[in-house]
């Protein structure tokens, strides 16, 4: 990856590019493998302070690095495309708008479960942002469904009851649930659940596990 600062002169580049300011972070990735270009530059992109911006140059037309920011920054960067150049290479400028990712919000629960067969099971929502330190999903028993006894991972999960009724089996006994209830489920520790006549719908949230990393499209 070919990496510069301050007003150095991009090669090649049109009068549009020498223009820009001079405290541009610019990249080249043109000499980088595609799987290891989206990482490079998010990460080049969170060293930025708000304000500032990388002057970006492929070799194509980085639309699915585009869809990456968007799922992961709504709302954090600006994005002008300054189009390709006469040696085929494509230069954007990424700015980042705010200091740190902002809130938002991922789920609405109401309709969700609106538009949510009663037969549904299993997991019916996920926490999807690839640069999370948090696994979250919404897991959906029908009526009569039950999770078979088991010991749970070595992480702590807290776990929300969001609709309907049932019981929560341990090494000792049962712990019933309703709307509202919060459990904790330490690590390691046995648990069963069973839904009630209404089925049973809730959030569970834990440490992310770790998992191999994704290639990104090119």
């Amino acid at each position: 990856m070919r990496h510069r600062t301050g007003a150095a002169a991009y090669v090649g580049g049109e009068q549009r590019r020498e223009e820009l300011m001079a405290g541009d972070t610019r990249i080249d990735v043109r000499d980088t493998p595609k799987p290891q270009r989206h990482a490079l530059i998010l990460e080049a992109f969170d060293r930025l302070a708000a304000g500032d911006s990388i002057l970006l140059t492929n070799d194509h037309e980085p639309r699915h690095l585009r869809e990456d920011f968007e799922r992961e920054l709504p709302g954090s960067f600006g994005w002008e495309s300054l189009g390709p150049d006469e040696d085929g290479s494509w230069q954007v400028r990424i700015t980042k708008t705010t200091r740190a990712p902002l809130p938002r919000l991922v789920a609405d629960t109401n309709a969700l479960f609106a538009d949510l067969d009663p037969s549904s099971a299993g997991s019916v929502w996920q926490l999807t942002p690839a640069r999370r330190d948090l696994d979250a999903n919404i897991i959906a028993l029908p009526a009569g469904d039950a999770i078979d006894t088991h010991d749970g991972p070595g992480l702590d999960v807290l776990f929300v009851v969001l609709s309907g009724s049932g019981t929560l089996g341990t090494e000792t006994g049962e712990i019933a649930l309703a709307p509202g209830a919060v459990v904790w489920l330490p690590p390691r520790s046995q648990r069963r659940i069973d839904a009630g006549a209404e089925g049973l719908r809730y959030l569970t949230v834990h440490h992310r596990k770790p998992t191999l990393s994704i290639t990104p499209r090119p």
